[in-house]
């Protein structure tokens, strides 16, 4: 491409589409003048000649009257809701359409299939350029459509790399208004892809651009080279025939969501979600090691972790029943990727069962929930189990399901051995983290009782003797862990934290170490190594009831003095965070009693937080509690649904609901995007502490990373945790120290500072208001006159600001406050003096708070956030 244009990245695109053998028609050649009139009006998006005569090739059996009837529903897709009519549509894709005709007199029912599923190159792939649509008098034109069977299921939009202005994001707001535009071309949208010839991204419907993800392997063994464009990987990694289709059918999903309107009316919010690579080829390694563990087809995995040094299924003979462990890191979608894997192996294997594993009850109730908001991949409701009993009663029927249980409700009524509920060979038993010593199958005699009892691995095998087992974890399985490859066997796929950050699947965390904390005697330590060991063997509510144990220890991070420091620093903390950065913090107490205490004494702070009503506050405290709990406990009681009105409000950006204190609860398995900062003051380690931080590393607009603030000096143990992690063949860091941030905050800031030299803008911050005013249009001035000043500027400040907003409240980014302020007053000015140009400093939904109105005061000072100590 010696000189390169728009049209020339098209051209670029068509021609790995044809290679990958699509045919091409030029838009104006399908228009109603054009020399091939594949449709009557603008209005049509759908080519209905080639969509005809595909169905007629895929549904040999079928009179022409189905078809017919089949084509007439598609075109009835009429809702004021884009989504709904998408979600109706993807239905009809996957599922088929129902019709009824007469033959011989009697009346029948069958399926007309949109697409052949099974035979990919028995449908109709076309790909079109300058497809002209005219909607509501408007015509817009799509860069790229790609039609299967005469259905436009992708969309693609191009910019020109060589200009600056022509990004992706640009490609993304240019996607948008078509939504707006020509919504009727949407409907039948399944993926939407957004490119400038070398970067590329893909996303959903409903995806912001921060969910728009890279498609990094061509052939889902390797990554594919940074020399080679993004465009051309993700056209022959996603759109080839045979993964365009494969994708289509398992790995799109419509996920529902409960929400309040104005009005306080329950409405119910669909978000349509899609895999990322990493997803897509993790779920199909896993459905083939299911099948070889099932012992039914004789197959083996393409790829293996042996670039981690660490064994895989590859290894492990037919039928073993062990199909393997999939570690994908923490906030990089392992929940959706267990349902995808659910949704596909439900319709690979015949009528199976599928039963879903988890430690404790707020995990089972998460997971159930993603499950359930999300059946049409499913074809079918998950069921929870509530009791041991009723666990019993779905395990005990031939038909399949998909059953949702703990892990405890495995333990025998009595005796050493379980019951045998089922011996068919078709159940799938999933286990999400299942790196834990309770599904081991070592023997242990009960100190009190001299009973002997198993691990509930052991237990699991009695009750499913013939079933396969998978495991699903965030975090590695430790090299010296016997029993999770004993039970699971090795590993199917590892996506890690170094994956995740690179592709901005998750953000990187950073670790504060603040000076209000404690130094634990020797006493101390040793109730907190019981507390551990309990914590493995008995999960955490057993733990809880035992809490009597921590009555010492807690009397030492409790005192009075000590939480009334505490929650100083994190009310000013806190609200330094949120001056340069939306979003929602959370802070992990030691006992109830602590949560109790240190909430009165943050509302003794900032009385304007509490608030008794459930649905307002900006303070909550979320934690198990009982009637019979002393009252200071007892008041933070909630319900199962009451709690879940508190999910929703902390999960929600815009809610009021920003801090919220928990003990035990939401501490693994609870995802909210917008949460930025995590103030821990609860010895923990290993698992539980992995788990716990990674609750900040969530993908929300442009937030640059999340933030762990260490009140009782965990360091050592996070720096063990680390270690661990490495160990077990891990790669990229859980966790930096946040002077990293500071250190990459001064390297920004010496870059805009660079762009003044020979301007003293340092007079601006003892000047009055006018005099204010008056330098920032000096500055603009200045800016405007360097070579692409305004460009460089703007994307320096901009980088400058996502840096100030980790290191923020760290005492030299609070040094430097003033500063950022200006420039970023400078930048709103000069994004302003162009309104007519789209500007790349334009942050679309941004999370990042500039701090101008504090830049231009009538005093002329911006006060300092002082750190405590």
């Amino acid at each position: 491409m010696p000189n390169l244009t728009e049209s020339s990245v098209e051209n670029f695109a068509i021609e790995l589409l044809k290679n990958q053998g699509y045919d091409y028609l030029f838009g104006g050649d399908i228009a109603p003048d054009g020399k091939n009139p594949l449709r009557k009006s603008f209005e049509d998006v759908i080519l209905f000649d080639r969509l005809k005569t595909a169905l007629k090739r895929i549904n040999p059996d079928l009179p022409e009257n189905a078809i017919d009837d089949a084509i007439k529903q598609l075109t009835q897709i009429h809702t004021p809701d884009l989504i709904a009519n998408n979600e109706i549509f993807h239905r009809m894709l996957t599922e088929g359409i129902k019709v009824t005709y007469r033959k011989d007199g009697i009346e029948r029912g069958d399926i007309v299939w949109l697409v052949d599923f099974k035979i990919p190159e028995n449908n109709d792939f076309l790909v079109v350029n300058q497809f002209t649509v005219i909607e509501n008098h408007k015509n817009k034109r799509p860069d790229i459509v790609i039609f299967i069977n005469g259905l436009p299921v992708v969309v693609m939009e191009l910019k020109n790399p060589a200009i600056e202005e022509a990004t992706i994001k640009s490609a993304f707001n240019q996607i948008q208004t078509y939504k707006q535009t020509i919504p009727s071309l949407f409907t039948f949208n399944e993926i939407l892809v957004i490119s400038d010839g070398l970067e590329a991204k893909m996303g959903s419907l409903s995806a912001g651009y921060d969910r728009f993800m890279y498609w990094k392997t061509a052939e889902g063994k390797k990554e594919a080279s940074h020399l080679v464009s993004q465009l051309e990987t993700l056209i022959k990694g996603l759109l080839n025939k045979e993964t365009l289709v494969d994708y289509i059918r398992y790995f799109i999903l419509f996920e529902k969501a409960k929400k309040e309107d104005e009005n306080g009316q329950t409405i119910v919010q669909t978000t349509k979600k899609i895999a990322g690579y990493h997803q897509y080829y993790a779920v199909n390694k896993a459905i083939e090691s299911t099948i070889r563990a099932i012992g039914k087809i004789n197959n083996v995995v393409k790829e293996d972790p042996l670039t981690y040094g660490l064994p895989d299924v590859k290894s492990q003979p037919e039928g073993d029943k062990k199909a393997g462990v999939v570690w994908h890191t923490q906030g990089s979608g392992k929940s959706l990727s267990m349902l995808f894997y659910a949704g596909k192996i439900i319709q690979t294997i015949n009528n199976p069962t599928i039963v879903v594993i988890t430690d404790r009850n707020d995990l089972d109730d998460q997971l159930f929930e993603t499950f359930a908001s999300a059946t049409q991949i499913l074809r079918q409701e998950p069921v929870q189990a509530t009791s041991r009993q009723h666990l019993k009663e779905l395990l005990k029927v031939d038909a399949g399901g998909v059953v949702f249980t703990t892990i405890h409700k495995f333990w025998p009524d009595e005796g050493n051995i379980y019951e045998t509920l089922s011996d068919r060979d078709n159940i799938i038993v999933i286990v999400d983290e299942a790196h834990r010593t309770q599904y081991g199958f070592k023997a242990k005699v009960d100190k009190e009782t001299g009973e002997i009892k198993y691990g509930f691995a052991k237990y699991l095998r009695d009750a499913l003797p013939n079933a396969t087992y998978i495991a699903f974890t965030g975090t590695p399985i430790e090299k010296t862990d016997r029993n999770t490859p004993a039970v699971f066997g090795n590993y199917i796929d590892i996506y890690d934290i170094a994956n995740a950050v690179e592709d901005g699947a998750t953000v990187p965390i950073y670790y504060e170490s603040r000076l209000v904390r404690i130094n634990l005697t020797e006493e101390g330590k040793k109730l907190i190594e019981e507390y551990e060991k309990e914590l493995d063997e008995a999960g955490l509510s057993e733990v809880e009831k035992e809490r009597a144990k921590w009555a010492k220890l807690e009397a030492l991070v409790g005192a009075r003095s000590r939480l009334k420091e505490v929650a100083k620093d994190i009310v000013n903390h806190f609200e330094s965070r949120l001056e340069v950065m939306d979003g929602k913090g959370m802070i992990v107490t030691m006992t109830r009693k602590i949560a109790s205490e240190l909430y009165d004494e943050i509302i003794k702070l900032r009385p304007e937080w509490h608030s008794p009503e459930l649905k307002k506050g900006q303070i909550k405290v979320v934690m198990t509690t009982s009637s019979s709990d002393e009252p200071e406990i007892s008041r933070f009681y909630l319900t199962k649904e009451e709690r879940r009105i508190l999910a929703d409000r902390f999960k929600d950006p815009e809610d009021e609901l920003k801090l919220v204190i928990v003990v035990d609860m939401w501490l693994t398995g609870f995802d909210v995007p917008c949460l930025h900062t995590m103030y821990i003051d609860k010895p923990m380690k290993g698992h539980t502490l992995m788990q716990a931080i990674v609750r900040v590393n969530r993908v929300y607009k442009d937030k640059t990373g999340g933030l762990i603030v260490d009140y009782i000096g965990i360091a050592y143990d996070l720096k063990a945790a680390l270690s661990f992690y490495a160990e077990s063949g891990g790669k990229g860091e859980p966790a930096k120290l946040q002077e990293d941030a500071v250190k990459v905050m001064l390297e920004k800031l010496e870059v805009v500072r660079d762009m003044f030299y020979g301007f003293e803008y340092q007079r601006y911050f003892n000047a009055d208001t006018s005099q204010k005013l008056n330098i920032i249009l000096e500055a603009e001035d200045f800016i405007l006159g360097l070579e692409n000043g305004r460009n460089r500027f703007i994307d320096a400040v901009t980088a400058l600001s996502k840096a100030f907003a980790i290191a923020v409240p760290h005492p030299e980014a609070m040094n430097v406050k003033e500063e950022v302020a200006f420039f970023q007053a400078v930048k709103s000015r000069l994004i302003k003096f162009d309104t007519d140009k789209e500007s790349k400093g334009d942050n679309f939904e941004t999370a990042i708070k500039q701090i101008v109105d504090k830049a231009i005061s009538t005093n002329g000072v911006i006060t300092y956030l002082t750190q405590q100590g």
